[in-house]
This record gives structure tokens, C-alpha cells and sequence, in this order.
């Protein structure tokens, strides 16, 4: 499984990367490569959340389809980081539901909607966290960045949770993940963060900002996992999907990145880089 895994890791990120360096001039172009990744992996979080009737699962994709479009107009707004603020609280807000495992389980309409409802809360501001990098200074550099942070924190958890793993994190949630894994991912993307703050030319408290910053982030990550693995729990599937070998769903891939981008790009603004 592994070597499954590492193979369609290898596969994958040579293109991602190469989205992501699209120049700032053609962030409308990432954009929309990014509204059909979104869309794919909301059309898995809909099944996850007990919506089974397909039509009624297309219509709502279209509609945030024309949702992304509303967002690109008026990117100029304070909608933009107004959307950063509300995922980032949305993700705060989901460590509660983490601790109370079975909030939601039940497949009653009431709970579909409310993770629906939660699904809109994922998308739209990480669509937004991501134009936003992206539309920067150094847009695609700074992109490449939170991307190359949440993969080395996956990369470090994985390592550091497999040989001194022994206190579970969240063992009613996802039973592989262990506290000894949060702190190699901590510690592996704040490495990267810092290196790549550096090769950015960020200096002096930038950069301790930018640590801490990208430890805020993996922190969000983790929690953005545990949610879409809870959702799985739920669902009582092994994966969001079938799309990737070793991997499962598209979803299974996204789940940090949704976490994490909306509190890196709202850091980002906030420490001014």
C-alpha cells in the first residue's frame, strides 16, 4: 500500500505543481482548475453527508459552480477575507464536533443538511485562501509553499507517529493517527515554512511569524483530516472515493488542504508578507 500510495504521489504532485506555477497574470486559470478540484471533492463530501439522489447532488455543484464565478467578480471586496475569517472559525468550531464523536451521526435529514450546510464552510473560503495566495506578490511561490507544508507535515506525522507512535490522538476517529505524529508534523512543516519564508526573502520576525503561522496551520490540517475521516465514520465507508490508487477519494487528498490554506492565507495578511 505504500508503494501504491507513493507511486500515485509521485504522479500527481509533478502536475499540481505545475498549475500552481502558473504566473499571477493567469490566476483566473488556476481558478478554475481549482473550482473543478473543489467541485469533484464536494460532490464526494455530498455523499459522505447522506445525500444519495445524484440530480439534486448536480444541481447543488452547479449552484456553487455559479458561486465561485459570484466569488471571482468581486474578489476585490471584503467578502474575500471576510471568508478567510469564517473558515478559520469554522475550523475552530470543528474541534467541538471532534470531541463529541457522535454530534451528527445519525442519518436523519437534520444532520444531512447540517453537513451540507458544513460543506460550504470547507469550499468557499479555501477557494478564496487559494486566489488569494495565488494573486499575490510571488503568488505562485507562496502557493507551492502552504502546499509543500501540508505535505510535509503528512510526510512527518507519518514517520514520526509510525516508529514512536504509542498515545493515540483520536482513537474513536481515526485510530492510526498518534500525538507523536502531530508533533513530527508540527515540527516538518514549520522546517519547510521557515526554508521557504527564507527563500522568499522574509527576515528577522517575519520569519519567526511565518513558524508559528504554519504551526497554526498544520494544527488546522490535522483537524480538517479528522473531520473528513468522522464524516467517513459516519458514512461508514473506508474512503471518500475510488479516484486515486492507494489514495481513495479525491477528498482523502483535499482534507488537510481545505483546513489548512484559509488560516495560512488570513496568517499571511495578517503578518503583512
Amino acid at each position: 500500500m505504500l508503494l501504491q500510495r507513493t507511486l500515485t504521489a509521485l504522479l500527481l504532485a509533478p502536475v499540481a505543481i505545475l498549475v500552481i506555477l502558473l504566473p499571477p497574470d493567469w490566476t483566473w486559470l488556476f481558478g478554475l482548475v481549482v473550482a473543478t478540484v473543489f467541485l469533484a471533492g464536494l460532490w464526494e463530501w455530498t455523499r459522505l453527508s447522506g445525500l444519495r439522489n445524484r440530480r439534486v447532488r448536480a444541481a447543488m455543484l452547479g449552484v456553487v459552480l455559479a458561486l465561485f464565478g459570484v466569488l471571482w467578480w468581486v474578489r476585490d471586496s471584503l467578502l474575500w477575507p471576510a471568508l478567510l475569517v469564517a473558515g478559520v472559525a469554522w475550523w475552530a468550531l470543528a474541534c467541538l464536533w471532534l470531541r463529541h464523536f457522535a454530534f451528527a451521526a445519525a442519518p436523519t435529514t437534520e444532520n444531512r443538511n447540517l453537513k451540507l450546510a458544513a460543506g460550504a464552510l470547507v469550499a468557499f473560503p479555501a477557494f478564496v485562501g487559494l486566489l488569494t495566495l495565488h494573486g499575490g506578490v510571488h503568488g505562485q511561490w507562496w502557493t507551492l509553499l502552504i502546499l509543500l507544508v501540508v505535505w510535509a507535515a503528512d510526510i512527518g506525522a507519518y514517520f514520526s507517529g509510525r516508529f514512536l507512535g504509542k498515545r493515540k490522538l483520536a482513537p474513536n476517529i481515526s485510530p492510526g493517527k498518534t500525538w507523536a505524529g502531530v508533533y513530527g508534523a508540527l515540527a516538518a512543516g514549520a522546517l519547510i515554512a521557515v526554508l521557504g519564508g527564507w527563500l522568499l526573502d522574509v527576515q528577522g520576525f517575519g520569519l519567526v511569524g511565518l513558524a508559528v503561522l504554519a504551526v497554526l496551520t498544520v494544527a488546522a490540517s490535522i483537524v480538517g483530516d479528522l473531520v473528513e475521516s468522522l464524516m467517513k465514520r459516519h458514512a461508514q465507508v473506508k474512503d471518500s472515493g475510488r479516484m486515486f490508487p492507494g489514495h481513495g477519494g479525491l477528498l482523502d487528498r483535499m482534507d488537510s488542504v481545505f483546513a489548512a490554506v484559509p488560516v495560512f492565507a488570513l496568517g499571511k495578511l495578517l503578518l503583512g508578507l
